[in-house]
């Protein structure tokens, strides 16, 4: 019988890009990986999720899979993986690995030759469309420069379908050799002993191969109707039986287009299909959506935020969810959430934390949060090396449109505020490599990195071990009920986490001002377990950015 160890994990996700270079190449690699392994064990999480790790040509950073089998030559090779493993497992942490099932790069050998010929074996392992049928119904792209996600093959009169770029031509579920290639590969990684696999945007790879004309109703919301496909949870239930089910692993959507009422399709354990899922809503809040993301003007409304997050606790009920505030495709947790001012950064970034890992659900800490890492805020196109970023820029230059106003909000939305080098210490590039990185280093390294805070009691960092030991010792922070108090309150989200062994008053102030909250405690009767501020008070009153755990006596 498969264990449930991820409910109560705490899971570090690594860009390996952006980690550590060992080789002086200014790019991440497996034995930087490797060399920083005592210091995330520090931290107390209990498992790693890499991003993908595979042979790519890089167009989207390794999204773009070419051999599903071997290691990207930049990060090492698979010596080096299999020392990363076994290392990991000595020191009792597991090892989740990125699946990239909707697509695959157009230089894996399928890919290649699929497009020889419309009688050869592997044409059928991706979504051709013959030319002479006329062009296919649109859809839409999320990363090409024309939105266009049908391409053109000229040698055989012939379109084929991919939902990102035209280096990552989707894979076709709905033949079933295509799901047993998919099955050995997971074979193959779960036989060496990997713990896990989260599958980058699964709920896409059923496609309605008549290609009919997409819905008004998902007008602007093309990811909804992706996530559609009439065989998705066939094929989940396939790769289940088929696998999953007969390794002690864990298995994670990225649940892109998922909506709250169809979450227990996916995680329910009496269906059999996967374990956990994340789900995008609470990304989108404080955005404006007008051909690109752009953060309002005036925020982000927090009761918006308790809202999404109360109703998707409610949702992940029939299974387990997940909780996030970053990772590789947002920019940094603290510029978005918190307050990445001097004045406020410290202590909104704890709250953050705070928040992350007392919510009932498998917390997801990005690397380089526990230290308060901020976005980069690039001013100039050239800095940026994210396709998304670089081909909506041309989109807009192609199109007429406002290019200022894109780059703007890019210094607050671009994935590449997320992807900046760990700031290991204040030497030259922060101490990631000794060479010039991939992509420039935040400034402000010299005073915000590990070495800095790795002896300072007061530290984001400390305050992080802190807290993943606190939810370590109380199980109530991981498996107690949630409970959404004061609900109308603009500035505080105050919620409890309550089961028969405890009851515990998370009250976390979302704002740069002293705030009030209404809870019916008697404040003679707890104790403080956890406050970001170094002088305690049992109060109603809140001060700027302050995170107090009570617990219920």
């Amino acid at each position: 019988m498969k264990s449930t160890w991820w409910k109560e994990a705490v899971i570090y996700q690594i860009y390996p890009r952006s980690f550590k270079d060992s080789n002086g190449d200014g790019i991440g690699d497996l034995q930087g990986i490797i060399s920083k392994l005592d210091y995330i064990a520090r931290l107390g999480v209990d498992a790693i999720w890499l991003n993908p790790i595979f042979t790519s040509p890089n167009d989207d950073n390794g999204y773009d899979i070419s051999d599903y089998r071997n290691i990207m030559a930049d990060f090492g090779t698979m010596a080096d993986f299999d020392e990363l493993l076994h290392q990991m497992h000595l020191r009792k942490l597991k090892l989740i690995l990125d699946l990239v099932p909707n697509h695959s790069s157009d230089e894996h050998f399928w890919f290649q030759e699929s497009k020889k010929s419309r009688d050869n074996p592997f044409r059928d392992y991706y979504h051709w469309w013959p030319a002479e049928k006329g062009k296919p119904n649109h859809r839409e792209s999320y990363f090409d420069v024309n939105r266009d996600a049908w391409a053109y093959d000229q040698q055989t009169n012939a379109y084929y379908l991919h939902y990102f770029t035209k280096k990552q031509p989707d894979l076709n579920w709905e033949n079933p050799k295509l799901r047993a290639e998919i099955y050995d590969i997971l074979r193959f990684w779960f036989d060496k002993g990997v713990d896990g696999f989260r599958m980058d945007v699964v709920p896409f790879i059923s496609k309605d191969t008549s290609f009919p004309p997409i819905p008004d109703k998902y007008r602007g919301n093309f990811g909804d109707f992706y996530a559609q496909g009439p065989h998705l949870h066939q094929y989940l239930k396939e790769m289940n039986r088929e696998v999953l089910s007969r390794y002690n692993c864990v298995s994670i959507a990225e649940g892109v287009g998922v909506k709250p009422e169809d979450v227990e399709l996916f995680i329910d354990p009496q269906r059999q299909e996967l374990d956990m899922l994340y789900h995008f809503e609470g990304m989108s809040i404080g955005y404006t959506s007008d051909g690109f993301k752009e953060p309002d003007p005036a925020g982000y409304s927090l009761l918006q935020f308790k809202q999404v997050y109360s109703k998707w606790d409610k949702a992940f009920e029939k299974g387990w969810g997940t909780i996030y505030l970053g990772n590789h495709d947002q920019p940094r947790m603290l510029s978005r959430w918190g307050n990445d001012n001097d004045e406020f950064r410290e202590r909104s970034s704890k709250l953050l934390h705070t928040f992350l890992l007392t919510m009932r659900a498998t917390p997801f800490i990005y690397n380089g949060d526990e230290l308060g890492m901020s976005n980069i805020k690039f001013e100039d196109i050239n800095n940026y090396r994210d396709i998304e970023t670089l081909n909506m820029h041309q989109y807009l230059l192609q199109t007429g449109g406002d290019v200022e106003r894109f780059m703007r909000a890019q210094q607050q939305t671009a994935r590449d505020n997320g992807r900046t080098p760990f700031q290991w210490d204040n030497a030259a590039n922060a101490g990631f490599s000794q060479a010039d990185p991939w992509l420039k280093v935040n400034p402000n390294y010299v005073k915000i990195n590990a070495a800095e805070q790795e002896d300072d009691p007061d530290s984001i960092l400390n305050y992080v071990r802190q807290l993943i030991l606190l939810r370590k010792k109380y199980p109530t922070l991981i498996y107690g009920d949630y409970q959404l108090l004061d609900a109308a309150n603009p500035q505080v989200y105050s919620y409890a986490r309550t089961n028969k062994e405890g009851k515990f008053l998370i009250a976390l102030n979302f704002s740069d001002k002293d705030a009030s909250f209404n809870v019916d405690v008697d404040f003679a009767n707890v104790q403080i377990v956890q406050n970001n501020y170094l002088s305690q008070q049992k109060s109603k009153m809140l001060r700027p950015w302050e995170a107090v755990i009570y617990r219920l006596t």
